[in-house]
């Protein structure tokens, strides 16, 4: 044992770059039990203790103690993590290698140095885990010479956790496959009592839990309560250039982080926006550019999250309040790894319940949805794939990716995949719609308990403790309330609040032109092609504001729903936003898209616009029948076939100019699509699409 505790060590501080390094209280024990006793461990300890170091100098042990044959294999949730986990990995001297979705060009090499052992460590996501090619193709040749199994951010494979991702369900198949002596170690920092109960029933019986106490004592916690955006905004312009050295603002909507970094971006400060739409190496070059100090901040979803280390982050600042305490924990863990000092500002907004609300509605598929994938499926004998699924009924592809992930991750699952196809499987099934229940009125009370936490004048690293279970909570003397005073300061100019306001309504959004149909067949617009032609499609258009934002969002919502009138006020924003826009050829005249429930809305707006512009307004465009709501058509498919033959268009003479065409909320954008279609089949110039709002909410990642 010394033998192995003296080679730990020294692995240890190769790892870190630090002779005098030392272990954590746990960490030695915790590697003890899965080389030496070959244990299964359920290790709850908070972010920043070196989880990762455990199963790190695990497998190096492990490999030597197996003559350097075998491997671990690591399941771990984002691409963000795995880069940190492939770069210490590779300090440690381990040959680590990934298999996701953004490195398949080089799947072929990492099989080839599987096949030879040439893999110390091996990375792959749940939902690779759960891959049909990488079931058949991979991990059967690997299964018998895994020694060490690792599960990282363990959280997510309860569904009472604060993160549950279906396709960790599958691990617990996995793992029966796996000899009952190969050592398991799963971990995370997020675990309440109720979920560390859940993972260990999981993952059996036989699995220790080794716990610690959560405090971060390098953190110094405040709350900060600024309802519009146009005041946080005011905050960070402000507050951003003081903060401690480089680190994180997170927002709750990927249209939120690239809104406040272009705010930061004029205010003269170093920020990038951070979220899922970005490619893997824009993504994996911001990273690095926070990891160097070249920025002063990423401006981030929940897509930099879970593992993202970097020692010396100094502040982590959220734009809107997270839904729960465990997701804010996780979250703030990114910063004061590695230095005595970093400062936590949570700016609590109004439209923090809104978008908290909709994340819960939207986490579990309703009943309903599961019910038409199963009857699709049961009148297709010869299975349906993905696209055939959304002409079939009328959902999302992400409403029905959450479905079939769901469905699959069930025991025994009532579907079947073969290649891209789904079919019905001769099982008896019902979801547990009780429990679904239940946890959505658990996530109701961690909204609660949120909201409660912004309100806290008591210790707030103790009541994200408590929140834990974490029996080792205390006061932590360096917190806003601990210290009876400001960490940062929460005043505000209101000239630059003046400012943050006219940012918010000069922040026009892009319309960008659909260019294909949704399905060649079932729509006979498309007329037996995908692609729209070019001389029949809209060109790139403009949107006054974001549904319900600070800026001019909330004056169109009024209109819409209380006073039955778009103000003058809306008129002259668009007016400012054509001005700046100046599309060119300049539009000689105006229409709009007609609606049948409100006749006038719309169209009066246009002919007012059209008055200030100095063009000619023309309601060329007709409502033949009444269609049902384009918001409740949930895919292209259903939203297309739902307007077709709905518009017609009546030639008139000057039709052949450029044309303004205006619709006052946008969604999906194929109500312009199809009607500048049907204007340009008739004649007309060039169509530019001019919104009063577009809707924006939507994954958070």
């Amino acid at each position: 044992m010394e033998e192995s505790y003296a080679q730990a060590l020294s692995l240890l501080r190769q790892g870190l770059n630090d002779s005098n390094a030392s272990f954590y209280d746990g960490q030695w024990e915790a590697i003890d039990t899965l080389v030496t006793r070959r244990g299964r461990l359920l290790l709850v300890q908070r972010t920043g203790w070196g989880k990762s170091v455990v199963y790190f100098i695990a497998t190096k042990l492990l490999r030597r103690k197996h003559s350097e044959r075998g491997l671990s294999l690591l399941i771990s949730p984002l691409l963000s993590l795995m880069r940190n986990q492939l770069e210490m990995a590779g300090r440690l001297g381990l040959r680590a290698a990934t298999i996701h979705s953004g490195n398949t060009e080089e799947w072929s090499a990492v099989k080839a140095a599987l096949a030879n052992d040439n893999v110390d460590l091996l990375l792959v996501s749940p939902e690779r885990l759960a891959n049909v090619e990488f079931q058949s193709s991979i991990l059967p040749s690997i299964a018998s010479r895994v020694l060490l199994f690792i599960v990282d951010e363990a959280h997510c494979i309860s569904d009472w956790g604060h993160d549950f991702r279906p396709d960790y369900r599958r691990i617990t198949r996995v793992i029966q496959l796996l000899p009952r002596n190969v050592p398991l170690l799963a971990t995370t920092a997020t675990a309440n009592d109720r979920v560390v109960e859940d993972v260990r029933g999981q993952l059996g019986s036989d699995v220790q839990v080794m716990r610690g106490s959560l405090a971060r004592r390098t953190l110094q916690l405040q709350n900060v309560i600024l309802p519009s955006q146009a005041e946080r905004l005011a905050w960070l312009a402000q507050y951003l250039p003081q903060l401690p050295g480089s680190g994180i603002i997170y927002t709750l909507t990927v249209a939120d982080a690239e809104r406040v970094a272009r705010w930061l971006q004029q205010r003269g400060l170093n920020v990038q926006a951070y979220h899922a739409d970005l490619d893997n190496d824009m993504r994996e070059a911001l990273e690095k550019q926070l990891l160097n100090n070249e920025v002063k901040a990423l401006v981030a979803t929940v897509a930099l999250g879970m593992g993202f280390d970097k020692p010396d982050l100094g502040f982590v600042v959220h734009f809107q309040r997270p839904a729960s305490v465990v997701h804010y924990y996780q979250q703030i863990g990114r910063a004061g790894r590695g230095i005595d000092n970093a400062v936590i500002v949570l700016l609590g907004g109004e439209e923090d319940d809104e978008i908290a609300d909709y994340f819960i509605r939207t986490a579990f598929p309703p009943q309903q949805y599961t019910d038409m994938v199963l009857n699709a499926l049961r009148r297709a004998p010869n299975g349906l794939s993905r696209t055939e699924l959304q002409q079939a009924i009328n959902l999302s592809n992400t409403q029905i990716d959450k479905v079939l992930r769901l469905l699959g991750s069930e025991s025994p699952s009532p579907i079947l995949q073969t290649g891209s196809r789904y079919y019905l499987a001769p099982v008896s099934y019902s979801v547990d719609w009780q429990r679904v229940e239940k946890l959505t009125a658990l996530r109701r009370a961690e909204q609660e308990e949120m909201r409660r936490y912004m309100q806290s004048e008591t210790c707030l690293m103790e009541f994200l403790q408590k929140a834990l279970n974490d029996p080792f909570a205390e006061r932590c003397g360096r917190c806003a309330p601990c210290q009876g005073k400001l960490i940062v300061p929460a005043q505000i100019s209101q000239s630059v609040v003046l400012e943050a306001v006219r940012f918010l309504r000069h922040t026009d959004l892009i319309l960008k032109p659909r260019q294909r149909w949704p399905a060649k067949d079932g729509l006979p617009i498309a007329q037996g092609t995908t692609v729209i032609p070019p001389n029949l499609r809209a060109e790139e258009g403009r949107a006054l504001s974001q549904w319900g934002d600070a800026g001019w969002g909330a004056l169109v919502r009024e209109g819409k729903y209380r006073t039955g009138r778009y103000s003058d006020e809306l008129v002259d924003g668009v007016v400012q936003m054509v001005a700046r826009w100046n599309p060119q050829p300049m539009p000689k005249w105006i229409t709009c898209v007609p609606s049948l429930r409100h006749p006038e809305l719309v169209p009066d707006f246009a002919r007012r616009l059209a008055d200030r512009l100095n063009l000619r307004f023309v309601p060329c465009v007709a409502k033949k029948k009444e269609s049902r709501p384009q918001k409740e058509m949930q895919n292209s498919f259903h939203q297309v076939r739902n307007l077709e033959d709905v518009f017609e268009v009546r030639p008139f003479n000057g039709i052949e100019q450029p044309v303004f065409l205006v619709d006052d909320v946008v969604d999906s954008g194929w109500t312009l699509t199809i009607v500048a279609y049907l204007l340009r089949r008739s004649g007309s110039g060039l169509v530019f699409p001019v919104a009063l709002a577009k809707q924006v909410l939507r994954g958070s990642e």
